[in-house]
């Protein structure tokens, strides 16, 4: 993906649209290439922050993320797929959920999320934000404390 960068004028202000398109084509502005990974990566991280996201991706990637997990590396974009073009954005997001939580509040509250970070941080209108909810994640219940051992007084 690539547009202009929206460039001050000389005197530090903001250029409005029409200020901004002619900015554009003035030589020596440069252009900005936002990848899919930068794109996807935004949306995860927005996508994660949702309480009730278990982790994202399938099985497979989740399995894959465990290993990363391990040797102390992460992978934000697991799980998430970006189509970026010139100014619009459609993603892509496989997630579990945590059991308890409603899935159709999940996905819309991921769906919002993701929208208002990728058009916040990269800049790009979000056409889609398409949510396949792969997996309920049922927390295992919680281990019983060891009995504690009483001293017992010694018998004279």
């Amino acid at each position: 993906m690539e547009y202009q960068n929206p460039q001050p004028d000389p005197a530090g202000r903001q250029l409005d649209a029409g200020q901004l398109a002619a900015a554009s084509a003035a030589p020596g502005h440069g252009r900005t290439v936002i990848s899919e990974t930068a794109v996807a990566k935004v949306a995860g991280i927005a996508a994660r922050s949702v309480p009730g996201v278990y982790s994202l991706g399938s099985v497979p990637s989740r399995a894959l993320g465990a290993i990363r997990d391990a040797v102390g590396s992460s992978d934000h974009a697991a799980g998430v797929r970006a189509e970026v073009g010139e100014t619009q954005v459609a993603v892509d997001i496989s997630l579990v959920a945590s059991y308890g939580t409603p899935l159709h509040s999940l996905a819309n509250q991921v769906r919002a999320s993701v929208y208002r970070a990728v058009e916040e941080l990269v800049g790009l209108q979000v056409i889609e934000v398409n949510v396949e909810i792969t997996d309920v994640y049922v927390a295992p219940p919680p281990k019983a404390a060891p009995p504690v051992a009483t001293e017992r007084e010694a018998l004279l």
